[in-house]
């Protein structure tokens, strides 16, 4: 459950501009404030089964973008890249300090690292 919750999370994160107003209200109600369907009818008045159909069809929305334009996907694998090349550029610092002591590769390697770090916050 706690996958769907996320995944929903990162759904609504990426995409969540492409709902409705109604959608993301439901939707924001539902997942982020951990309210029920049942709560979130009473509050605005209509049915239970009127709240579901809202947050299945945002659900469906997303996941449908998400299918096409694959951008969680991308991200992820962007992430463990640039935990990749982090590691690496630690690894060449470290054997740096230790044998070689030169000022340029250190220089570049706190570059690299800087540009990392502004990357990852993107």
């Amino acid at each position: 459950m706690k996958n769907q919750a996320y995944r929903m999370a990162l759904l609504y994160d990426f995409y969540g501009d492409m709902l409705t107003e109604r959608q993301k209200e439901f939707y924001d109600l539902y997942y982020n404030e951990d309210l029920s369907l049942s709560e979130i009818a009473e509050n605005y008045g209509i049915s239970r089964q009127g709240v579901r159909d809202v947050i299945v069809r945002a659900e469906a929305t997303l996941t449908e973008l998400e299918d096409k334009t694959g951008i969680i996907r991308r991200f992820h694998v962007m992430q463990d890249q640039l935990k990749v090349l982090g590691d690496d550029v630690s690894a060449i610092a470290r054997r740096n300090a230790q044998q070689y002591q030169d000022e340029e590769i250190e220089a570049l390697t706190e570059r690299i690292t800087a540009a990392l770090d502004k990357l990852r916050q993107e």
